[in-house]
């Protein structure tokens, strides 16, 4: 495999990924049985690590399974690239959801773009909801406008939205979409 083609499968497999991730978020761990270790994503985390942590190690198996084999000439440069690509989107994630939107590692940045506004409100919107029927927004490098997702939980029957941070115990407890 030349260069040019190894490049381009490694950064379709990155667009790819968010397409899986997508799928992977809204039906598998927001099912009954994928809840068991997402849920713990959806509490405040009293520790460093979380249940949740579990599908990252999960994941990357093939992404490192992929690599091996490609590297090591059992399937091929192009299992390579489709590993790495894989392991480039889950740093991205990583980098995105874990270190801006929920701060598990310290740092400075300040969502300015607006691109990085609409991701980190749309992720902010996704755990809104309590418990796993009627979140939005599954995927992460990607996220539909803010203000359809607002619809789509004001209009839910399903989405049970949590007060906002800070409400008092006797304050309505059914905050509009437009207080998350």
């Amino acid at each position: 495999m030349n260069a040019a083609a190894g490049l381009a499968l490694f950064c379709t497999t990155i667009v790819f990924m968010e397409a899986v991730a997508y799928a992977l978020h809204r039906w598998v761990m927001h099912s009954r049985l994928g809840w068991r270790l997402h849920e713990s994503h959806h509490r405040e985390r009293t520790g460093w690590f979380e249940a949740n942590d579990w599908y990252g190690v999960l994941l990357a198996l093939p992404s490192v399974a992929l690599i091996y084999a490609g590297v090591h000439g059992q399937l091929g440069g192009w299992a390579a690239c489709v590993g790495a690509g894989v392991a480039a989107y889950g740093l991205v994630y990583f980098g995105f959801h874990d270190v801006i939107v929920h701060g598990r590692i310290a740092h400075r940045i300040v969502p300015r773009s607006r691109y990085f506004r609409r991701i980190v409100q749309a992720h902010k919107l996704h755990h809104a909801v309590h418990g796993r029927e009627g979140a939005v927004s599954f995927g992460f490098v990607y996220a539909p406008p803010v203000e359809r997702l607002k619809r789509a939980l004001a209009t839910s029957a399903k989405a049970e939205v949590r007060a906002p941070k800070g409400r008092a115990a006797g304050e309505s407890t059914s905050p509009s979409v437009e207080q998350v």
